[in-house]
Protein backbone atom coordinates (compact mmCIF):
# COMPACT_ATOMS: atom_id res chain seq x y z
CA UNK A 1 0.00 0.00 0.00
CA UNK A 2 1.07 3.66 -0.69
CA UNK A 3 0.41 6.52 1.03
CA UNK A 4 0.20 10.45 -0.97
CA UNK A 5 -0.05 13.62 1.09
CA UNK A 6 -0.14 16.46 -1.15
CA UNK A 7 1.11 20.01 0.40
CA UNK A 8 2.17 23.21 -0.41
CA UNK A 9 -1.46 24.68 -2.06
CA UNK A 10 -2.83 28.25 -1.27
CA UNK A 11 -4.00 31.43 -2.22
CA UNK A 12 -1.70 33.33 -4.82
CA UNK A 13 -1.42 36.28 -7.21
CA UNK A 14 -1.52 35.82 -10.89
CA UNK A 15 2.24 35.48 -11.68
CA UNK A 16 3.48 34.06 -8.40
CA UNK A 17 4.77 31.40 -7.65
CA UNK A 18 3.94 27.99 -5.90
CA UNK A 19 5.88 24.54 -4.92
CA UNK A 20 3.49 21.68 -4.46
CA UNK A 21 4.89 18.60 -2.55
CA UNK A 22 3.72 14.92 -2.13
CA UNK A 23 5.15 13.06 0.65
CA UNK A 24 4.87 8.81 -0.51
CA UNK A 25 5.24 6.37 2.13
CA UNK A 26 6.83 2.89 0.92
CA UNK A 27 9.62 1.39 0.02
CA UNK A 28 9.72 1.46 -3.83
CA UNK A 29 8.77 4.94 -4.20
CA UNK A 30 12.22 4.96 -6.52
CA UNK A 31 11.08 2.31 -8.64
CA UNK A 32 7.30 4.75 -9.60
CA UNK A 33 6.18 7.06 -12.67
CA UNK A 34 4.83 9.81 -10.56
CA UNK A 35 2.46 12.73 -11.97
CA UNK A 36 0.42 15.70 -10.82
CA UNK A 37 -3.11 16.00 -12.14
CA UNK A 38 -5.63 19.12 -11.66
CA UNK A 39 -8.97 19.14 -11.23
CA UNK A 40 -10.87 22.61 -11.81
CA UNK A 41 -14.33 23.57 -10.35
CA UNK A 42 -17.18 21.62 -12.93
CA UNK A 43 -14.48 20.22 -14.64
CA UNK A 44 -12.57 16.66 -15.26
CA UNK A 45 -9.53 16.11 -13.73
CA UNK A 46 -6.48 16.97 -15.82
CA UNK A 47 -2.98 15.51 -16.42
CA UNK A 48 -0.60 18.42 -15.56
CA UNK A 49 3.38 16.57 -15.14
CA UNK A 50 5.11 12.95 -15.05
CA UNK A 51 8.33 11.99 -14.12
CA UNK A 52 9.80 8.30 -14.47
CA UNK A 53 11.96 6.65 -12.25
CA UNK A 54 16.02 7.01 -12.80
CA UNK A 55 17.12 5.80 -16.28
CA UNK A 56 20.59 5.09 -15.98
CA UNK A 57 22.46 7.44 -13.90
CA UNK A 58 20.27 10.34 -12.72
CA UNK A 59 18.51 10.33 -15.93
CA UNK A 60 14.91 10.99 -15.61
CA UNK A 61 12.09 11.72 -17.87
CA UNK A 62 9.67 14.27 -17.88
CA UNK A 63 6.30 14.85 -19.76
CA UNK A 64 4.29 18.19 -19.47
CA UNK A 65 0.77 19.11 -20.41
CA UNK A 66 1.12 22.04 -23.00
CA UNK A 67 -0.74 24.48 -21.07
CA UNK A 68 2.01 24.45 -18.17
CA UNK A 69 4.94 23.88 -20.38
CA UNK A 70 7.65 26.17 -19.37
CA UNK A 71 5.89 27.56 -16.38
CA UNK A 72 5.88 24.06 -13.88
CA UNK A 73 8.68 22.26 -13.08
CA UNK A 74 8.25 18.48 -11.80
CA UNK A 75 10.88 16.45 -9.96
CA UNK A 76 11.07 13.82 -7.36
CA UNK A 77 13.98 13.64 -3.93
CA UNK A 78 14.35 10.08 -3.73
CA UNK A 79 16.16 9.80 -0.68
CA UNK A 80 12.86 11.75 0.75
CA UNK A 81 10.45 10.11 -1.16
CA UNK A 82 9.14 13.18 -2.25
CA UNK A 83 7.40 14.67 -5.70
CA UNK A 84 7.85 18.17 -6.28
CA UNK A 85 5.53 20.50 -8.80
CA UNK A 86 7.32 24.37 -8.69
CA UNK A 87 4.66 26.26 -10.38
CA UNK A 88 5.70 29.58 -11.80
CA UNK A 89 4.27 32.85 -13.80
CA UNK A 90 0.61 31.31 -12.33
CA UNK A 91 -2.51 32.14 -13.88
CA UNK A 92 -6.27 31.86 -12.93
CA UNK A 93 -6.83 29.20 -15.16
CA UNK A 94 -4.66 27.09 -12.64
CA UNK A 95 -7.09 27.47 -9.95
CA UNK A 96 -7.50 23.68 -9.32
CA UNK A 97 -7.41 20.82 -6.59
CA UNK A 98 -4.09 18.91 -7.27
CA UNK A 99 -3.33 15.61 -6.85
CA UNK A 100 0.07 13.41 -7.04
CA UNK A 101 -0.13 9.69 -8.10
CA UNK A 102 1.83 6.88 -8.41
CA UNK A 103 1.84 4.60 -11.02
CA UNK A 104 3.99 1.24 -9.99
CA UNK A 105 4.04 -1.03 -12.98
CA UNK A 106 4.80 1.82 -15.23
CA UNK A 107 1.78 1.34 -17.26
CA UNK A 108 -0.26 4.49 -17.04
CA UNK A 109 -2.57 2.86 -14.52
CA UNK A 110 -1.88 5.84 -11.79
CA UNK A 111 -3.24 3.15 -8.70
CA UNK A 112 -2.31 5.87 -5.73
CA UNK A 113 -3.88 9.12 -5.40
CA UNK A 114 -3.54 11.76 -2.98
CA UNK A 115 -6.08 13.80 -1.20
CA UNK A 116 -5.31 16.92 -3.04
CA UNK A 117 -4.53 19.84 -2.35
CA UNK A 118 -6.45 23.73 -3.32
CA UNK A 119 -4.26 26.24 -5.34
CA UNK A 120 -6.23 29.49 -6.10
CA UNK A 121 -4.60 32.28 -8.49
CA UNK A 122 -6.75 35.60 -8.13
CA UNK A 123 -6.19 37.74 -11.05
Amino acid sequence: QVQLVESGGGLVQAGDSLRLSCAASGRTFDNYRMAWFRQAPGKERDYVASITPRRGGSTYYLDYADSVKGRFIISRDNAKNTLYLQMNSLKPEDTAVYYCAADPQLDDDYYYWGQGTQVTVSS
